[in-house]
Parts: structure tokens; sequence; C-alpha cells
């Protein structure tokens, strides 16, 4: 036994000792690459820096993987934290990692809902570039677009526009410390999605550095390239540096109203007549849903109307009495508000805090969580439903199902349009999300058990063949890469589920474009075969 314990001792500091050779000589190779202008040692942080785990988790958005399990099973992270100030730097680092046999993953705003920006579960070397000091925002009204780095928040493009304009916005999520970068590259999609799609959808270029450190814009990366960074995920063909985007017209004031009813108020029947006619409403008008229990010893279910509206308050009440009087929605339940003050309150702010709150890159309360989706394309009948709340009331903690309607412009944009596919015959998409505290290796366990249970009682209720998800609530348990070179039929398990049909064309571009699979994860899309 004793044997066996110097052997494992030495195994720890042979693989630390290789570690640190590999940090010191990726940074010895990136201060050669990038000149003396900028001093490496302040943008590159090593496992052994003081400031290291404050880098790897001031903009880490699940905690998940903290003491939730053991040394042998848990994810590595970065052998160097790399905080770009300049597209030389990215270049460099890519050059840099090819030639000492390392990976780059990149991490925008840190809401990868299963770490793979800033882990490796494959436990391969790799450096993290760290976005968030590349995020200058140029809006342009004259021909209304703007230039968005990819390290910026969805809060901070919101705001910049805000002060620019107070008749333009865009067609983003919810919460505002979302990044760019892997937000557009997944499709993206919030509150103005019926009326203008997805962000995906309103970008008109970008710049990206491939896996040869070129800086490419439309023109030059070709359409084919720039059809598959618009919703075929992060980080999978290279690193984008920057979107333009067009802006979309809001009106001066905007609606929105919360109405909450319990189960037992008759929440269920209300769902059942919002699924048959969410979809159809006016484009101006979002509703979704959400239900959820109230953590431990919950008696029932709790189930929220949130609506966002494209005008007032007079044009919103006679759609709702002709659509959807079962809600018994008043003028009184309504808030006017101006578009940024919107942002605001979906963003869970008050809509008269100051916009700057939307500046805040970092979320005030973290929890453990684990997430799933699917789509639903008929409505799930009565008995479903409360199946659904049964299982909710048996966990402990916080779990929701947020239901987002689909229709009006998403059903007229064809599926093959950008690499984002969900589009028509989609009624809504269902986000699972169940939150915990006490982080621990048997609570982790516990609530993802919980969690899959719920997704396998919803196989009946939801789309199949394929059974289809949402790239930007990632999810491993459907199927990961298991090798360097995993095969287009292997990783066609999860990825069908993701991008349908466009996982074809998306695996032949990265063929093309990656033939060497520089970029890749746990789940990248695969060099066709």
């Amino acid at each position: 036994m004793m044997a066996y314990y110097v052997i494992v001792f030495l195994a720890l500091i042979s693989y630390a000792g290789s570690v640190e050779e590999q940090s010191v000589s990726f940074k010895n190779c990136m201060k050669s690459s990038a000149g003396a202008a900028t001093s490496i040692e302040t943008i590159a942080l090593t496992s052994s820096s003081s400031q290291y785990q404050q880098a790897l988790q001031a903009f880490e958005q699940n905690p998940r993987w903290v003491n939730s399990s053991s040394a042998s099973t848990s994810p590595t992270t970065p052998l160097v934290i790399l905080t770009p100030l300049t597209a030389s730097h990215i270049q460099a680092a890519i050059l840099c990692t090819k030639k000492l046999g390392m990976q780059i993953r990149v991490r925008s705003g840190g809401h990868d809902y299963e770490g793979l920006s800033f882990l490796s579960y494959s436990k391969a070397p790799f450096v993290m570039l760290d976005l968030n000091k590349l995020r200058s925002i140029d809006i342009n009204l004259a021909d209304e677009t703007a230039w968005v780095q990819a390290g910026a928040t969805l809060g901070e493009l919101y705001y910049k526009i805000s002060k620019a304009s107070a008749l333009h916005g865009f067609p983003a999520g919810i919460c505002p410390s979302i990044g760019l970068g892997g937000h557009i590259s997944g499709g993206g999609f919030g509150t103005m999605l019926r009326k203008f799609g997805t962000a995906a959808d309103n970008v008109v270029d970008a710049t990206i550095i491939d896996a040869n450190g070129k800086i490419l814009d439309r023109k030059s990366m070709g359409e084919d390239l720039f059809w598959a960074i618009r919703g075929g995920g992060g980080n999978n063909f290279g690193v984008v540096l920057s979107w333009k985007i067009k802006l979309v017209r809001v009106p001066p004031v905007v609606t929105a109203f919360n109405v909450q009813r319990t189960v037992a108020e008759g929440a269920t029947k209300l769902i059942l007549k919002w699924q048959t006619i969410a979809d159809k409403l006016p484009k101006d008008l979002f509703i979704r849903v959400v239900a959820q229990n109230t953590g431990a010893n919950s008696a029932t279910v709790q189930v929220l109307f949130n609506s966002f509206f494209l005008g007032g308050i007079d044009r919103l009440m006679p759609i709702m009495k002709q659509s959807f009087p079962e809600l018994g929605l008043q003028a009184k339940d309504c808030t006017e508000m101006t578009w940024i003050q919107s942002a605001l309150f979906f963003g869970g702010h008050s809509k008269d805090d100051a916009p700057e709150a939307l500046l805040d890159r970092v979320t005030t309360f973290k929890s453990s969580f684990k997430a799933k989706s699917d789509y639903v394309r008929k409505p799930i009948p009565e008995a479903g439903l409360e199946g659904i709340w049964k299982l909710l009331l048996k966990e402990d903690v916080q779990a929701m199902l947020i239901m987002e309607p689909y229709g009006g412009r998403m059903s007229e944009i064809p599926e093959s349009e950008i690499a984002f596919p969900h589009r028509k015959g989609n009624l809504y998409n269902i986000q699972y999300l169940v939150k915990w505290d006490v982080n621990t290796a048997e609570a982790s366990s516990r609530h993802v058990r919980w969690m899959k249970s719920l997704y396998s009682y919803m196989t009946p209720y939801v789309s199949n063949s394929p059974r289809a998800t949402y790239v930007n609530y990632r999810d491993l348990d459907i199927g990961t890469n298991k090798r360097h070179n995993t095969s287009f039929a292997e990783a066609s398990v999860w990825g069908i589920k993701y991008f349908k049909a466009n996982f074809i064309r998306l695996s032949q571009i990265k063929k093309k474009v990656d033939p060497h699979n520089f970029f890749r994860n746990e789940q990248s899309i695969p060099l066709f075969s």
C-alpha cells in the first residue's frame, strides 16, 4: 500500500511539473509572437498565480462543478487564462497552442450551461481565451447597424443602443450578463423573437479568426462559413471577434405584465388555452409561461404568465380580451415603459433602476443548476401537465419550466436560412431548470437524477425524430464526442438534436475550414465523412 501512495505522489509531482512546463512554454511562445508592446504577464494567468481562481470564477455562471465531484471524475481547468487586449493576442494564442499541442476554449460571458468554455472533460491541456476586455460597441444610426465585439454583454449592448436612440433595440436574450460571442453563435432569442426572429437572424457581417490565425470578414470567409457561425454553436470554426448586427425599430412605449396563478387557482386550464393561441397571436405580443415549485415542501405549483408587447396598453387590452379572456387581464395589471426599461424589467431589475445596472457583468446570485430543453409541436394534454406538476412538487429545491412561444417571424424564416434550425411547426420551446445552493457531490447527483426523470417523462409530449433541443441550453446528457476525431455518424447522436438537417452542412463546412479539427470540445462539430 505504501508503494501505491509513493507512485501516486510521484505521478502528481510529474503532472504538476508538466503543467507548469506547458504553461511556461505557452507564455514564452506568446512573448515571441505578440511582441513587446504588451506584457504577456499582465494578460496570461497560470494556475500558480494568486489571481487565477478569481479570474476563472469571476464570470463562471454555474458553480456546479466546484466541490461537486471527486478529482478523478471532475473536468480540468485551463493551463492558462488569457485575456487578450487585441486581435493579435488571439492570433498568437491560436498559433502557439497549435505548436504546443494544446487546445483553445473561448469564454465571452461564462453562461455555457455545461462549462465547456472553461472546462475540459477530456482532460486535454487547453488555454482559455477570456474575451471580457474585447467589448467595444460602435452604433451607426445612419444605416441602423452596430459593430459589437464578442466580449460585450447583452446588457452593455442594450445600454449603448439606448444612449444612441430611444427608438431602436436588438432582439436577443433576457439575461444582461450573457456574452454576445456565444449567444449569437447559438442563435439567441428573447422577448422579441416573434417579431424579429433570433439575434443570429439579424447579423449582417462578422469577423472571425480561423485556425490559421487569419482575420476574416463576411466577404473573405465566404457565405458558407458566415452561414455556419450564425446558430452553429460557439468556438466550432474559429474565434468570432465581432458581429455586425442590424438594429430594429421599437415603439416609444412598450408594455409588460405578470399574472400569477397557482394550479389550485386554475393555472392548468389557462396553460391548455395558452398552448393553442400563444404562437398565433400578433407578432408584437410575446407571452411566456414559467411554472415552478416553491422549494422544499411545496404545496402547489405556481404559474406566471409573463408578457412583453411592442405597444401601449390601449392596443394590448383588446387583443387579450379577444384571444385570451380566460386570463382575466386588466389594465391595472400592465405597466407601460420604454424598451430599455423592459430590458431592466426582464433582466431582474426594476424598470425604474438606472440603465447603468445593465453594465454589471457579474451575476449577483449564483446557484448550481442543471438544465435541459425541448420543443413542443402539439399541445400537451391536461393529464400530461398534471404529471409535470407532481414531479415539480417532488423536488425539494427550486425547479421550473420556462415555456417561450414561437410562431410569428420564427415561422416565416426557413430552417436552412442560417444554422439555427428551429422554426415553423414549433408551438414553443421549454427550458427545464433545477437550482440548488448546497453544492456537494451527493446534492448534485440527486438533483441531476431528478432532472433526468423529468426529461424522460416528457418524451411523449415533445418533438421526436429528432427530439430537438437548443444548443445555447447545452446538455451533455444527449451525447458527447469521445475522441479527437469523432465521426460524423457518432456525433449525429447529439448533433441532429441541436441542428436537425443543418448538421450535415455544418460538418461539411467544418471539414473545409478547420480540416485538422483544431477547434474542438466534447460537443464540437465533427469533420464530415
